[in-house]
């Protein structure tokens, strides 16, 4: 199919009122999402449930991902108030499932693992009925940095492989696809009541089969969670896309998965690693 036009399956409804009801609160306690500096499609249908994807550190980017939209920029000082914040947010909209990414922040020595573990913290002391999952970059794949992100005890340790390797020099030129995997590998060992998960784009280019190699490295690293989902454009200056892939193609891909050994899979066109991210521990 061209990438030209969107096709109908892509197009979703938009609550204004929701948006700028969450957006406002947002900016009221200088707190960032994910679901505006990313562009998310499903940010309406979040916002009118009152969800959303906390993102910690800042809004600019240390490093430059051809397929991200968040800013790539000098970074801003790390906001003290920030998990005090976080937590009232999260109880003001009554969160049952929390999720916290962040941009990548080269520029600190701990990767801003001390401010997630101050997140949780907090969390767990406001919102103690709720259950956490944090979203992390690959901190260098410092082994100190993940220790402290896991014993501050997440239900969800989340690290996004994004895509297959053989795209990663021209789609993630400062992340190394062995990094990722080790990452996730080495946090399932250290917290292996804590769930795994990971997930990637489709519609770079590329090939079924590497697809397949990617579910199997993977899951080989103890991965319990997967997310598979299109990648969306967000500019002309970002990775060209190479295609729509399709909803009945998403679900041949979720049944692969599922038959080489994911507890959980989410597969469709819209899925964002976050979104509806509390399925993943009913399930």
């Amino acid at each position: 199919m061209s990438a030209a036009r969107k096709p109908d399956w892509l197009k979703v409804p938009y609550n204004r009122d929701a948006v700028n009801e969450v957006a406002e609160m947002m900016r009221s306690l200088k707190l960032n999402t994910v679901c505006n500096s990313a562009n998310c499609p499903n940010l309406g249908e979040c916002y009118q449930k009152h969800t959303a994807t906390f993102m910690i550190l800042g809004s600019r980017c240390t490093r430059n991902c051809r397929f991200c939209n968040v800013t790539h920029f000098h970074p801003e000082p790390v906001d003290p108030d920030e998990p005090e914040n976080l937590a009232a947010a999260a109880k003001r909209l009554g969160l049952r499932h929390v999720v916290i990414t962040q941009v990548t922040r080269d520029d600190l020595p701990d990767g801003g693992a001390g401010q997630f573990a101050a997140c949780l913290n907090r969390l767990h002391e406001v919102c103690p009925g709720a259950t956490v999952e944090v979203l992390i970059s690959d901190m260098k794949g410092d082994r100190a940095c993940l220790d402290t992100v896991m014993a501050a005890g997440p239900d969800v340790l989340n690290h996004n492989v994004e895509t297959v390797p053989e795209l990663y020099a021209a789609v993630r030129p400062q992340a190394v696809y062995e990094r990722s995997l080790e990452v996730l590998r080495y946090c399932k060992q250290v917290r292996p009541e804590a769930r795994t998960k990971t997930g990637f784009m489709v519609g770079l280019g590329e090939t079924e089969d590497q697809i397949a190699r990617l579910m199997d490295d993977v899951l080989a690293t103890g991965c319990d969670i997967l997310t598979i989902g299109q990648y969306l454009q967000p500019s002309p200056q970002h990775y060209p896309l190479a295609r729509y892939v399709t909803p009945e193609e998403f679900a041949r891909y979720k049944e692969l998965a599922l038959s080489k050994g994911f507890k959980y899979v989410a597969s469709a066109p819209l899925v964002r690693s976050s979104y509806r991210a509390a399925e993943a521990l009913e399930a």
